[in-house]
């Protein structure tokens, strides 16, 4: 299951966005563009971005405390941007890099893809694609099979396939960084921006009503490059909280957030992802916190209807989502 809501960006996407590490061979439809070529399996992993804060020390990091009358905390990946092309694109990448002989035929390149896009409601940390691009290839597990059991099936495809947690994530990152520095600007082409959202987040950004901050698993010098180039929207780095560097979970960065707001401050938490919700809900401390689970994210009818049953949660779809940051922009609550 998909969101229904498509980023005007993507029937823009060129075909350079997805061969800036090797070229093409294969014919494909410039909507999803061509094909990259192989990465050899040797490539030097470049050095990423230190891990050892602690996470007291990473949570501390936030910014001094807010005097807006809201504080919005926005997940990245499925409300502001839809990364799910390029994160496809790098899944393929790097599965033709792990298994040459298996990605061997080119033209299952946009099968490949689609079915990523299907599945992609399933996916929690990047490597997740490079599995994926296999079982949809192989046709080893249905496309509702992956999204109602993926938990168990992921691992029994990396006892399968032989491979290593650690490696695959650095495997993965790998292929990104190779073309972010290939070409970064057809790195963020792909990355795309939800229609409406970024003119929202924007508005409520440049308010002095509205703390704005982004608590998300990707890197986040990647998120703000994508929010600033392709939204105008320019999060300061101690309102930006990286998981994948910190290692620090959402409830706790929630919980900091909260004893820095200002008293009786309006808090707001806006995700795709219901698991994320569900772990807010069951931690004590976060009652305060109004949930937003977007319709237009990594979800499926099934969560959302799951959403709809917990009082907790509001399922909001775009227009909600922008009235909400307009009111809030102009000093306004509930």
């Amino acid at each position: 299951t998909r969101s229904r809501l498509l980023p005007l960006e993507r029937t823009t996407v060129t075909r350079t966005a997805m061969s800036a590490v090797g070229a093409p061979r294969a014919r494909l439809p410039a909507a999803r563009a061509a094909a990259p070529g192989r990465v050899s399996r040797s490539r030097a992993i470049p050095p990423h971005a230190s891990r050892r804060a602690s996470r007291r020390g990473a949570v501390a990091m936030a910014a001094a405390p807010s005097t807006a009358s809201t504080v919005l905390a926005l997940d990245f990946d499925g409300v502001v941007c839809d990364s799910e092309p390029e994160s496809s694109i790098s899944g393929w990448k790097h599965a033709v890099a792990l298994w040459p002989e298996v990605f061997d035929d080119e033209t299952q390149y946009a099968r490949v893809l689609e079915g990523l896009k299907r599945t992609r409601p399933v996916v929690e940390t990047g490597f997740e694609n490079t599995l994926l691009a296999r079982c949809i290839l192989e046709e080893t597990h249905s496309t509702d099979d992956i999204i109602n059991d993926w938990g168990a099936i992921m691992p029994m495809l990396m006892e399968r396939w032989a491979l290593d947690r650690a490696e695959m994530v650095r495997g993965y990152g790998a292929i990104r960084d190779d073309w972010m520095a290939a070409d970064l600007e057809s790195w963020l082409e792909p990355n795309l921006i939800y229609p409406g959202v970024g003119e929202a987040v924007r508005l409520a950004e440049t308010s002095p009503d509205v703390s704005v901050f982004v608590v998300t698993t990707k890197q986040a010098r990647f998120a703000s490059a994508i929010m600033s180039r392709k939204a105008n929207i320019d999060i300061p780095p101690d309102r930006l909280f990286s998981q994948t560097v910190s290692g620090v979970p959402k409830t706790e960065v929630l919980l900091a957030l909260q004893a820095d707001a200002a008293p009786g401050a309006r808090l707001v938490f806006v995700e795709d992802k219901m698991s994320t919700l569900e772990k807010v809900c069951a931690r004590d401390g976060l009652e305060k916190w109004e949930l937003f689970l977007v319709d237009w994210g990594y979800n499926t009818e099934e969560e959302r209807a799951r959403a709809r049953a917990n009082p907790r949660i509001r399922v909001v779809d775009v227009e909600t989502f922008a009235e909400t940051l307009g009111e809030a922009a102009k000093g306004g609550g509930e």
